[in-house]
């Protein structure tokens, strides 16, 4: 994880202005920085903030190797295919960072070289020689990034918005700023005046597409008749392929279904890879919450480092502004879910050495896990909704998950949303992709029933909304948050918001105070940063985003005691 930054053809910016812009995303890469520009490109800025997971002597970028003295690469990602490239195409690499593989293949495969990385991305390549310039982001946009485009030609990319809302106060033409989207690749011609042309933009990857690259398990290792131990192998693999780190290793682990999995196949790999550390989980929730409850029986059983971290209505109080501006969005559950995954996350960083963190994240939209997935018409509308969730995921679940963890230089790894385990998993019958009698993910939970990986009430206990989870037993975090805000709006602003905020205008006094913290940091970007609320689909009369709220929530206080957790 780190933090990419670069501008292109803004000729009128002070030194002082790049730098403080530059900085407000430090969080990214706390180790190292660097700002970089040559005299071949006028008015070209790559600059670059670290934190250090493969190769700490000379993984620093811009990255620049003998071999390309023309090519400079800014790339915030992990690439798990790199060694098999490298045997492939008999590249000598001049470092151990996995990201160098970037340059080897632009010089073999041009602007196709994103369709070859088996791994998690966003990078800019600037060609000096050619004059180009090639960006490119990952399929299911884990990794951010944003782009500020200007009619007349001035271009400026960086990891997070926040480093480039101030630029754009200084660009005299038209201009947009919006998320670079996930799996496609951009090229650019570089002009005499250093401004830029546009001259290809490309989608190269969409949902459930089968990798173009060599899989880390070969296809031909798949057994046709046997669903569930080609689930178990792929998912497996997309473990172990991201134990790659210099680094301590750990896991969220809300005690939920795919928190667990991930955990338990993490602590399997670890021992079969003779790790030296004991892996630490983490678990966030108010009082004896269902989360902590049910993680401390997970913990146990798989033998992790445990620790528990608990907390308070005024601990909310405290961040729910700075959650906010980590976000850059304003989505009510959104918002809701990320307080408790950066409460957990300022706790890592403040009181352990792990650094890389596994998570659960992408299970519910590849797997059908969210509530409201009975109601679907049908299995071909159900398997369309999920590859709707998986297309816009960068906008939310990812969205929260990466700024979440990277607010506190935090490196998240995501097993679910693997290339080729989403492609098998895809690719399987719909209809045996749907919740059966009432259970959600329940091929997924099936593959790994009688493996004795989990325990078996928390392999088949049922969903709840993540509100729940982590609150007290009495009272739902989102009721909590409904109190606080109650003050902080007045029903005279809600009854005017359609007038303020005619783009997804709020409905509620929670509603209209998130939106009113985003537009004091991103003021006019609204639109083009959520476009729109996250919301369950078939169910009707529903305006809340919680699960509660759908006619299938069985959780009440007896239930909450042996449901899971999830976001929605």
């Amino acid at each position: 994880m780190c933090g990419i930054w670069a501008l292109f053809g803004l000729d009128r910016q002070p030194m002082t202005c790049i730098c403080e812009n530059f900085d407000k995303i430090s969080h990214r890469g706390p180790e190292a920085f660097k700002i970089e520009f040559d005299n071949r490109v006028k008015n070209g800025y790559l600059g670059f903030h670290r934190l250090t997971i493969v190769d700490s002597l000379y993984g620093m970028q811009p990255m620049r190797i003998h071999k390309y003295p023309h090519l400079f690469l800014l790339c915030n990602g992990e690439i798990y295919n790199c060694e098999r490239l490298q045997k492939q195409h008999q590249f000598e690499y001049s470092t151990k960072c996995d990201v160098e593989v970037i340059l080897h293949m632009y010089t073999y495969a041009g602007n196709s070289v994103a369709q070859s990385l088996d791994g998690v991305f966003t990078f800019c390549l600037m060609d000096v020689l050619k004059r180009r310039i090639l960006i490119a982001r990952d399929p299911y946009g884990v990794r951010p990034l944003f782009k500020l485009y200007s009619d007349d030609g001035q271009l400026a990319i960086c990891s997070e918005s926040k480093g480039l809302m101030a630029i754009s106060k200084h660009i005299d033409s038209n201009w947009t700023l919006k998320p670079f989207l996930p799996g496609h690749y951009e090229e650019y011609e570089i002009l005499q005046d250093g401004r830029t042309k546009l001259l290809e933009s490309c989608c190269y990857f969409k949902p459930g597409d089968k990798p173009s690259f060599l899989p880390y398990v070969s296809w031909n290792a798949l057994i046709s008749n046997d669903v569930h131990g080609n689930i178990r192998k792929l998912l497996s693999a997309a473990v172990e392929k991201r134990l790659m780190a210099d680094r301590r290793i750990g896991c969220l682990l809300s005690g939920g279904l795919d928190s667990s999995l991930v955990a338990a196949l993490l602590v399997k790999q670890a021992r079969e890879h003779n790790l030296k550390y004991k892996i630490q989980s983490f678990a966030i929730g108010m009082d004896n919450s269902p989360d902590i409850i049910a993680a401390r029986q997970v913990a146990e059983y798989i033998g992790t480092d445990h620790h528990e971290i608990i907390f308070t209505q005024q601990d909310i109080i405290n961040v729910l502004d700075n959650v906010i501006y980590s976000l850059e969005i304003y989505d009510i559950t959104t918002i809701r879910a990320s307080i408790g995954m950066y409460l957990i996350s300022r706790y890592i960083k403040q009181n352990t050495e792990t650094t890389v963190i596994f998570s659960g994240e992408g299970a519910d939209e590849l797997a059908q896990g969210y509530i409201y997935f009975r109601d679907a018409p049908d299995a071909i509308d159900a398997h369309n909704e999920s590859l709707r969730l998986l297309q816009d995921i960068y906008l939310y679940d990812g969205l929260r998950a990466d700024r979440t963890t990277c607010a506190f230089s935090l490196e998240l790894r995501v097993p679910f949303l693997d290339l080729q385990f989403t492609n098998y998993y895809l690719s399987l019958e719909p209809s045996s992709r749907q919740p059966q009698d009432g259970i959600e993910k329940h091929l997924l939970r099936s593959a790994f029933d009688g493996t004795g990986l989990l325990p078996n009430n928390i392999l088949w206990r049922h969903k709840e909304g993540f509100s729940d989870g982590v609150a007290s037993i009495k009272k739902s975090l989102f009721q909590i948050i409904q109190e606080i805000v109650e003050d902080r709006v007045s029903n005279e602003d809600l009854e005017n918001a359609y007038t303020k905020y005619p783009h997804c205008t709020p409905r509620t006094k929670e509603a209209y105070y998130y939106r009113n913290i985003f537009e004091s940091y991103y003021k006019g970007q609204a639109e083009s940063f959520t476009p729109y609320f996250w919301m369950p689909r078939w169910v009707k009369g529903v305006t809340d985003p919680s699960a509660r709220f759908i006619k299938h929530y069985a959780a009440n206080e007896e239930s909450l005691l042996t449901t899971t957790s999830g976001e929605k």
